[in-house]
């Protein structure tokens, strides 16, 4: 899955927590919205410094962070959901990113396994019909 694909494929599914995403699909919608966030937190700190508590600001919790932050709460869940999925796993392992650390650890290692070759219990491949590796 190619990045512009992935980036499309997150704000189209918006709300779609069934089926499965592809590895490549949610790295690259990671690094956006990694990139994504640098933006919006220099957006706040040229916009609202000195009428923002700059604590705030350092931290990326200013109007701007914040507005995009809520704006793809929802999509990124559905994509952890999806990606999930794809490697035969139930969304509820998300329950275990509560756990500090070893939480995070272990969600880490599911989205960087790969794809379920063929049909699981979640769907068929999503990458089958692009002619790339699972993965």
């Amino acid at each position: 899955m190619k990045f512009t694909e992935s980036i499309r494929e997150f704000f189209s599914r918006y709300t779609d927590f069934r089926g499965r995403t592809p590895r490549s699909g949610y790295w690259w919608v990671v690094l956006f919205l990694v990139l994504a966030s640098f933006v919006m937190w220099a957006l706040d700190m040229v916009f609202f410094q000195g009428i923002y508590p700059q604590d705030l600001l350092d931290q990326g919790f200013g109007p701007v962070s914040l507005l995009f932050i809520a704006a793809t709460f929802i999509p990124n869940l559905a994509l952890g959901f999806r990606r999930l999925h794809d490697t035969n796993r139930s969304a509820w392992w998300l329950l275990i990113g509560l756990v500090p650390f070893a939480g995070a650890v272990v969600l880490l290692v599911f989205y960087l396994l790969p794809s379920t070759p063929g049909e699981n219990n979640y769907g068929p491949n999503p990458l089958t019909n692009t002619g790339e590796d699972a993965g």
